[in-house]
């Protein structure tokens, strides 16, 4: 197995285990990952994911001996046909909607794919010794796991144009000033950053944490009034729940809240 997949209370942790390859992502890896996101997109009693990969690296990227040569088997239609169809590298890149909030926790290597892999998740932790980088163009093609499309959307205009055009890789502490991580952590706490942040997420309302998510990244396309309108319309469902209910009375007793999602 090359993904494990651990449940801690409402948490899922998902490390990439190929560490021997800097954990690049094969065939085989890529089926098990999707499986993994599916999994936790299925479970009711999971509310968060944290992904990170085995050994001192997050993730070099797709392994081109196995998964380059197999698209190189497949005809340009073939090619646009899965693009359009199926989740993208590791089964969360494309076409796959998470709206329970996910975590990168990030330690040296996150390149290519592997930074693809992160920027689609919603929160990024990285170690100081972490390195981030899009170097597809040096190998004569184009991120094509949603890099040119995230990274912009993260970092200033011409600071992800210069990464995704140079192909140099930019280290921890230019990825925080740039807004590509949340945070920069030594190795030996990371893991148990990303979890508290993880646990923190999880102690709110589920069904509000999805919706407030699903508000922020719908409102992203859309001008600001139809925004406010979509906000609106993702809100009131929220407002009928069991949780909505629970919240303003634990408050008013001085308690925690008990949320249900429901």
């Amino acid at each position: 197995m090359a993904i494990r997949f651990e449940v801690r209370g409402r948490v899922a942790l998902i490390t990439i285990d190929r560490p021997q390859a800097r954990n690049a992502i094969d065939r085989e890896t890529d089926r098990e990952l999707a499986q993994a996101w599916h999994r936790f997109a299925a479970e009711d009693g999971l509310w968060v994911a944290i992904v990170t990969g085995a050994g001192e690296n997050f993730c070099a990227g797709a392994d081109l001996r196995d998964v380059g040569e197999f698209y190189r088997l497949l005809s340009p239609l073939e090619r646009l046909e899965r693009a359009e169809t199926e989740p993208g590298l590791g089964g969360i890149t494309r076409n796959l909607e998470i709206w329970k909030p996910t975590i990168a926790a990030i330690d040296g290597y996150c390149l290519a794919g592997g930074f693809e892999i992160a920027l689609a998740c919603d929160l990024r932790i990285a170690t100081e010794s972490a390195r981030f980088g899009l170097p597809e163009v040096s190998w004569g093609i184009v991120p094509g796991a949603g890099g040119t499309q995230r990274l912009p959307r993260l970092a200033p205009l011409g600071a992800a144009l210069e990464i995704i055009m140079t192909g140099e890789a930019i280290g921890a502490a230019e990825a925080l000033r740039l807004g590509i991580v949340n945070r920069v952590v030594p190795r030996e706490r990371l893991l148990a950053e990303a979890l508290g942040l993880a646990e923190r997420i999880a102690a709110n309302a589920p069904l509000a944490v999805r919706a407030a998510k699903k508000a922020v990244y719908r409102g992203l396309d859309q001008p600001l009034e139809q925004g406010l309108r979509t906000e609106q319309l993702l809100a009131e469902p929220v407002r009928q729940t069991e949780d909505a209910r629970e919240g303003p009375a634990a408050f008013a007793e001085k308690r925690k809240p008990i949320f249900k999602g429901r």
